[in-house]
């Protein structure tokens, strides 16, 4: 899979054409300036990963805080410029200054690679995760109807599980077991996000996450789902989706007895967000084309406080998860 990346010596680094706030600031910030900026949008944007990391050891958030600001900056780069051509270059601008954070770090000028510059240190975090969620979004902007379930889950290997396994290493956790039942975790996740947004991906971003393939094979039509015709046919592919996504997060969720509490606890937030989605479909009647299935706020807080009370449990209870040589 094909990347642009700029030498060094033609990295702009400005951000030019990014949405508001992401433009690099003409004064490299200090390093309490840089983690406050990406602590500033990681409890304030719109998505809950801060809920998440609040279920973390407090010494790691700065960690996360940098690691989401990351993750969020360059999903706003390829998503919310509304030109290709402009996503592209901001894209290939955005890796040129990731290796240059990786390779000279007292260059870099933008919060971000200012705040993840200790946090790729302290944790001895390779630059490959990093480099495959900005391929995830470069690739949003040239295929955007995928084919298989198979693309589907390549396509996340890029754009969600980098994300989980950065997490792991963060919190000391480098077994490739543990990577891989994470995956699965962050491999559900991602598509029970795409059956939920069947509508607004198609209307805004002209993008179809269901494979091709499977509505073929269910006699689905791109021209029901622009005309959001919904019958059998569609119900009972979304249920055979749902039911795969489901299954990818439960077979996932094995991660929690091998982890210890803080991460435990957060990991299976992740989990059960993810089911939540899933059951917000089949709740429709598996009937996305009406509207966008959403977990109620009262739903989210039955999530949180089954989070906080089996940390507390957890907390209670004698001995620990995970052995040292596990977690190396």
């Amino acid at each position: 899979m094909s990347s642009v990346s700029l030498p060094m010596c033609e990295i702009d680094g400005r951000l030019q054409g990014a949405p508001e706030g992401y433009p690099t600031p003409a004064v490299r910030p200090s390093l309490a300036e840089a983690k406050a900026w990406c602590e500033r949008l990681a409890t304030t944007h719109y998505e809950n990963f801060h809920v998440a990391t609040f279920l973390l050891p407090k010494k790691l958030r700065a960690h996360f805080h940098s690691v989401y600001a990351f993750c969020r900056t360059a999903d706003d780069l390829g998503d919310e410029v509304g030109d290709v051509a402009t996503a592209t270059r901001l894209l290939a601008e955005w890796r040129g200054m990731l290796h240059q954070c990786f390779e000279f770090p007292e260059a870099s000028k933008h919060p971000v690679f200012v705040a993840l510059e200790p946090t790729i240190a302290a944790c001895d975090l390779p630059q490959e995760p990093f480099d495959d969620l900005i391929s995830a979004f470069e690739l949003d902007q040239t295929y955007t109807q995928h084919e298989s379930l198979d693309t589907l889950v390549s396509y996340s290997r890029l754009s969600a599980n980098p994300v989980g396994r950065i997490v792991l290493l963060v919190s000391g956790y480098r077994a490739e077991e543990l990577m891989a039942l994470s995956d699965e975790i962050c491999t559900g996740l991602q598509l029970a996000n795409f059956y939920q947004d069947v509508v607004s991906d198609w209307t805004e971003r002209h993008r179809r996450y269901i494979p091709a393939d499977t509505m073929r094979r269910f006699g689905v039509t791109d021209e029901q789902i622009a005309e959001r015709r919904f019958d059998e046919n569609f119900r009972e592919m979304m249920k055979s989706l749902v039911d795969d996504a489901r299954a990818r997060l439960k077979r996932g969720e094995a991660i929690v007895h091998r982890v210890d509490r803080d991460l435990a606890a957060t990991l299976a937030l992740f989990a059960k967000g993810g089911h939540a989605i899933l059951d917000a479909i089949v709740a429709q009647n598996y009937n996305t084309l009406r509207s966008r299935p959403v977990v109620t706020k009262g739903a989210k807080l039955k999530l949180l406080s089954g989070a906080l009370m089996g940390k507390a449990a957890a907390m209670l209870s004698p001995g620990g998860r995970v052995s040292v040589g596990e977690k190396l």
